[in-house]
C-alpha cells in the first residue's frame, strides 16, 4: 500500500538515502574560502595602510588569519556527511546544515513546483541545486550539491511523480 492509496499514511523522519555530489565539498570550500579571502584582506590592507590602525582589527585580523583555514578544513567535510536527499513515491526527504541541522519531509502530494537553479561558482563545479516549493508555511525544501545532470533527472522526476498523484497541493 503506497500514500496515494492511504491518505492516513503517517511520513516519518528518518535519514534520507543519498548522498549530494562530491564537488560540493570542493564548491563549499571555494565559496566559503572567498568570503574569507575578502575578510582578510579587507582587514589586512587597512592595518598595513593606516597610520594608526586600532588595536582590536590586528587581534580580528590574527584570529581570521586561524579560524579561516580551520572552517575551510571542517566545514566542508562536515556539510558533506550531514546532506542527503531522498525521493520516494511519497515523499521528499532532505537533512542539510552543519552547526544547525534541518530535516525535512514533504508530501508529494504538497509539491506545487520544482526549480532547478546554478549559480556561477555552482556551474564551475558542474553543480545543480533543486528547490521544491509546497503548500508549506516552512518554506521550500532546497537540495543543494547535486551534479547537474542528476538535479534535472530529479526534477523530471519529480514533475512526473506530482502529476500522477491526486491532490490540490495545498
Amino acid at each position: 500500500m503506497n500514500g496515494r492509496e492511504n491518505p492516513t499514511l503517517q511520513l516519518r523522519l528518518r535519514p534520507p538515502e543519498h548522498r549530494v555530489s562530491r564537488k560540493a565539498i570542493g564548491h563549499w570550500t571555494a565559496s566559503a574560502g572567498v568570503v574569507w579571502l575578502v575578510l582578510i584582506s579587507v582587514q589586512a590592507l587597512v592595518v598595513s595602510t593606516a597610520d594608526d590602525p586600532p588595536s582590536w582589527l590586528s587581534v580580528t585580523l590574527v584570529l581570521c588569519c586561524v579560524l579561516g583555514p580551520l572552517h575551510l578544513l571542517v566545514m566542508p567535510q562536515w556539510r558533506y556527511r550531514v546532506h542527503r536527499w531522498e525521493v520516494t513515491g511519497e515523499a521528499v526527504y532532505t537533512q542539510s546544515g552543519w552547526l544547525k541541522q534541518e530535516w525535512r519531509i514533504a508530501p508529494i502530494s504538497r509539491i506545487q513546483t520544482v526549480d532547478v537553479e546554478r549559480g556561477p561558482l555552482e556551474q564551475l563545479f558542474g553543480l545543480s541545486r533543486i528547490t521544491v516549493t509546497t503548500a508549506s508555511a516552512a518554506g521550500p525544501l532546497r537540495i543543494s550539491g547535486l551534479g547537474h545532470d542528476r538535479a534535472v533527472a530529479l526534477a523530471d522526476e519529480l514533475t512526473r511523480t506530482t502529476q500522477a498523484v491526486r491532490g490540490d497541493a495545498t
